[in-house]
């Protein structure tokens, strides 16, 4: 059946002109919800929807809930990168997209029952079927689509790379407000296990309220300055991003120490700075610009196969190999250097 034919019958047997049908087909934003419902239900019920071009979205209107901080490059670039990188994969079709921001420790009900009629999102979303994909979270009701980094799995690359590197006294300098930091030290953990190595936190984790370099560096300054035995001192710090890794370079070299001839640093959150650094940072880059994309492929795929099981995606990250680790070698000691070119991660913005 060619497309012009799949189109009459839907029209014939929903009652709705071929122009509507056609519109709703074709992922066009000025059709009424009643009209594309009936348009998907017809097309599901005769296969029609399988054999559609994947070059056409489903998708017709799009609300992304987020905290207020996430909508402003300011205040939070990692997610106002993602919420970027949704509107971009959707730039090529007719999607109306508008926002809601929540705050993330007393959500506003009465703006999510403006919103959405309803002030639990998730509930909402799995009982009627509104399809919906979570950003850098997941449903532990195991109802709904996801897309995440696998902050675990990037925990324990990291400290496993840097154990392959020679490095066996690894600080590690996290900010554990967040329960995707939580995943990554439990990564990182895993890696001491595999070395056969206990993690012992009072001596292998220094941990910040924030992910400022300030901070950070007066962590790492006040941890160093504790040990008065420099033997003791670690010879690499693993830091939860690259603003922390900047302050413990910082700490380093108030001691009169260098990076990374002395004390290795590496990031497992690469963001703009980290080639820019005045020791570019050898890091983990988090996949971020993919996740919006990846969440209108899971959109699509529900819209598309409503009834397929509920997906966790999990991304895996980059490493990029600078020049602010040391390799250990039974001779001698000598910078991790790659033919990487310097490009900055944020040069689209």
């Amino acid at each position: 059946m060619n497309g012009k034919l799949k189109i009459t019958l839907i029209a014939h047997q929903t009652g709705l002109s071929i122009s509507t049908v056609s519109r709703v087909l074709a992922g066009k934003a000025n059709t009424s919800e009643a009209a594309r419902q009936k348009v998907m239900a017809c097309a599901r019920q005769h296969g029609i929807l399988q054999d559609l071009s994947q070059g056409r979205l489903m998708l017709n209107n799009l609300v992304i809930f987020a905290p207020p901080r996430a909508f402003s490059v300011r205040t939070d670039i990692f997610y106002y990168k993602v919420i970027q990188s949704v509107i971009d994969a959707l730039r090529p079709w007719e999607v109306r997209i508008s926002s809601c921001g929540l705050e993330e420790d007393r959500s506003d009900s009465a703006l999510f029952v403006e919103k959405m009629n309803h002030p639990h999102i998730h509930s909402l979303a799995a009982d009627l079927n509104k399809p919906c994909v979570l950003v850098n979270c997941s449903d532990r009701e195991m109802r709904l689509d996801s897309v995440s980094p696998d902050h675990q799995l990037i925990g324990e690359f990291s400290a496993s790379w840097l154990f392959q590197q020679g490095h066996r006294n690894i600080l590690n300098l996290q900010c554990l407000r967040r329960n995707t930091m939580e995943l990554r030290l439990a990564g990182i953990r895993q890696a001491w296990m595999r070395q056969n190595l206990t993690f012992d936190a009072g001596q292998h984790l220094v941990t910040t309220s924030g992910f400022g370099a300030e901070e950070a560096e007066l962590a790492v300054t006040s941890w160093l300055s504790a040990l008065p035995d420099r033997s003791r001192w670690p010879s690499a710090i693993l830091a939860g991003g690259d603003f922390m890794a900047m302050g413990a370079v910082a700490a380093i070299n108030k001691f009169g120490l260098s990076v990374p001839g002395d004390i290795s640093v590496m990031s497992t959150d690469s963001s703009n700075l980290a080639e820019i650094h005045d020791v570019p940072l050898t890091s983990v880059q988090v996949p971020r610009d993919e996740l919006g994309f990846e969440a209108v492929q899971l959109l699509q795929r529900r819209l598309l196969r409503p009834a397929a099981p509920p997906c966790n995606l999990l991304l895996q990250g980059k490493l990029a190999v600078r020049e602010s680790v040391r390799r250990f070698s039974a001779h001698k000691m000598k910078p991790a250097l790659s033919t990487h070119h310097p490009q900055l991660y944020d040069d689209r913005a």
